[in-house]
């Protein structure tokens, strides 16, 4: 059944196609911040154990509203690590990083969803895509604080 709901398939196609991006970098966070859950070690390992717990888990939501969204838009959802690798700006970790190396690539994959949904932004509002436009702003105020909260503990 063909789709109308006031946004033409062209449109309908980009803004996908750009929200798989955030999906992907997305899902590459999600990765990132579960693996350093598991391997974080140090002075402050119950204080990160738990932060990126919060935070994979938040992750683990979003991608499902992502991927609903590019549904409902008429086009299937990119869900494999070959797709995603093709598809995020975010470079996966290397080894087992030290606690405060594992915040930092933290808050540059934070920045880099960010980013991502910022720039997919115009798109929407010219397409006047309401429902993804709330998505990407719900994702970008998650993230920057996020950020924002992960930056803090590396000052000083």
């Amino acid at each position: 059944m063909d789709i109308d709901i006031g946004i033409n398939k062209k449109d309908r196609t980009k803004i996908a196609d750009g929200l798989s991006h955030l999906l992907a970098d997305s899902y590459t966070l999600y990765l990132t911040t579960h693996n350093f859950h598991w391997n974080v070690t140090g002075p402050m390992f119950n204080t990160l154990h738990l932060m990126f717990e919060a935070q994979y888990t938040e992750l683990a939501l979003a991608v499902d509203l992502i991927a609903e969204r590019i549904r409902a838009l008429g086009v299937a959802a990119p869900g494999t690590y070959a797709a995603f690798a093709g598809l995020t700006r975010i470079k996966e970790p290397e080894g087992v990083p030290s606690a405060e190396e594992m915040i930092r690539q933290l808050v540059k994959g934070q920045e880099a969803v960010v980013k991502t949904a910022r720039e997919l932004m115009p798109v929407v509002d010219k397409a006047g895509d309401e429902p993804t436009a709330d998505l990407l702003t719900q994702r970008m105020q998650v993230h920057e604080k996020t950020a924002w909260m992960l930056r803090s503990m590396l000052a000083g």
